[in-house]
C-alpha cells in the first residue's frame, strides 16, 4: 500500500506532467463524446422514425459498430491519416485530433444504437401527434430527445466510458508522445512495460477515480427526480 502512495508522491512533483496527461485525457474524450452525441443522436432518431430501403443494413452496421474492436478502428484511422493515405496532407497523425477522430468512430455507433432503441421504445403515436400539432422536423426531434432523455444520458455514459478507457486505437494514431499525445491509458501501458508497476497502479487508480466521478455526474442527471 505504501509503494503506490510513494509512487504518487514521486509523480506529482513532475512539472505538470501528470496534470497534463489528465487534462489531455479529458479533452480528447470530452471532445470525442460531444461530437459523437451531435452526430449519433440525430442519426439514431432518424433511423428510429423512418423506414426506407437499406435501413436494415444501416442498423446492422450500427449494431456491428457497437462491438467494433478499437484496434481495428485505430488501424483504419491510421491508414486514412498516414502520409500515403487520402488525408495524409492534413498532418493529423500523432496529434490529439487523430485520437479524437478514433474515439469518435468508437463512440458514435454506441450513441446511435442506444438512441435508436430509445426512440423505438416510445409510443409510435407520439411523433405523429407532435407533427399534427404543427411542429417542424427540428421541433419533433427536440421533443423526442426530451422524452428519451434518460436513455440518452445512458448513451452519453456508455460512449464516454468506452473511450476514456480505450488504449489500442489512441496509441496507434497518437503514438503516446510525452507532452503531446500521452493520455492516462497509454501512460499506464508505458509504465507497465517499463516495469514501474507502482506508477501504473497509481495511474490506474486515478483513471478509475476520474471515470467514477464523471459517471456519478451522469447518474445524478439520469436519476434526478422531478420536482
Amino acid at each position: 500500500m505504501t509503494a503506490p502512495l510513494a509512487s504518487l508522491g514521486a509523480l506529482l512533483p513532475a512539472p505538470g506532467e501528470l496534470a497534463g496527461i489528465i487534462l489531455l485525457s479529458l479533452f480528447v474524450s470530452g471532445v470525442a463524446i460531444v461530437v459523437s452525441m451531435l452526430v449519433g443522436v440525430p442519426a439514431g432518431i432518424f433511423l428510429g422514425l423512418h423506414r426506407f430501403p437499406g435501413r436494415s443494413f444501416l442498423v446492422t452496421l450500427v449494431n456491428t459498430g457497437m462491438g467494433l474492436p478499437p484496434v481495428v478502428v485505430g488501424l483504419g484511422v491510421f491508414l486514412l491519416l498516414a502520409r500515403s493515405g487520402p488525408f495524409g496532407g492534413l498532418d493529423l497523425l500523432y496529434t490529439p485530433w487523430a485520437m479524437v477522430l478514433a474515439q469518435v468512430v468508437i463512440a458514435t455507433p454506441l450513441v446511435v444504437g442506444i438512441t435508436l432503441a430509445a426512440i423505438q421504445g416510445l409510443d409510435e403515436r407520439l411523433h405523429l401527434q407532435i407533427l399534427s400539432l404543427g411542429a417542424s422536423r427540428a421541433q419533433l426531434y427536440l421533443k423526442l430527445v426530451k422524452e428519451a432523455r434518460l436513455s440518452l444520458v445512458a448513451a452519453l455514459a456508455a460512449g464516454f466510458g468506452s473511450i476514456i478507457s480505450e488504449v489500442g486505437a489512441v496509441m496507434m494514431v497518437g503514438g503516446n508522445i510525452k507532452g503531446q499525445t500521452r493520455v492516462m491509458t497509454t501512460a499506464i501501458v508505458l509504465e507497465t512495460r517499463q516495469g514501474e508497476f507502482a506508477n501504473a497502479i497509481v495511474l490506474g487508480v486515478i483513471l478509475l477515480a476520474l471515470a467514477l466521478g464523471i459517471n456519478w455526474l451522469f447518474t445524478a442527471v439520469q436519476q434526478r427526480r422531478r420536482a
